[in-house]
């Protein structure tokens, strides 16, 4: 039984409850990627060249030390369609707030409203750099670059407390790791591993 308990203690949890976590994670998705990996298979509205999307909010994520809860029972009231859909400036749609909301939101110890009001506080604390909106053509980035812009266009932010990821070769999410006032702190080892490959694929904002 010993390899259980080693598999639990790593994975942490199934459930927080009362603010029962370490910190958070704050993933920004380079909504070009995701939109070209799988928004535009489901004729996504975040995809729409009309909407401008670069750099968005999919979510902020109650953290242990090592793991994560999720899923968690909560007494809060889940959130309207309309709270929801007021997400979707920083976040590309309602449905993803929603989806973050249950899988995030119900563990951080918050009601709907304040979980998406530090969502949002959150966001708009971290300066995207734009150079990233001034791509224009898909290139081949190293994702320590991508992870210097944040840094730099960030002094207060610390180099351990950020990660970029790739999925399918592409550039896919740069994460920041904040304490629950949203200042920032390092990482967590479980969520250091950065995007191994020399160099990722960054389409343009369309």
């Amino acid at each position: 039984m010993r390899w259980l308990a080693a598999l639990l203690l790593i994975a942490g949890p199934a459930n927080a409850q009362d603010n029962d976590f370490d910190y958070y994670v704050m993933a920004l998705s380079w909504s070009p990627s995701w939109c070209a990996l799988e928004g535009d298979a489901r004729d996504a509205e975040q995809c729409d060249p009309a909407e401008d999307f670069g750099f968005t909010l999919h979510g902020l994520w109650p953290q242990f030390e090592t793991g994560y809860p999720s899923d968690c029972r909560t007494s809060a009231r889940d959130p309207s369609r309309r709270e929801t859909a007021a997400m979707a400036d920083i976040m590309g749609s309602g449905g993803l707030a929603w989806h973050q909301w249950k899988k995030h939101g119900r563990c951080s110890g918050l009601s709907s409203r304040a979980y998406f009001e530090a969502s949002r506080t959150a966001y708009e604390s971290i300066s995207r750099p734009a150079l990233f909106r001034q791509i224009e053509q898909e290139l081949r980035v190293p994702p320590k670059v991508v992870e210097e812009a944040f840094l730099e266009a960030n002094p207060s932010l610390l180099g351990a407390g950020v990660t970029v990821t790739c999925r399918a070769g592409r550039i896919q999410e740069v994460r920041i790791c904040l304490n629950k006032d949203l200042s920032p702190r390092i990482c967590g080892r479980d969520v250091q591993r950065d995007c191994a490959a020399p160099s990722a694929a960054m389409p343009p904002v369309r």
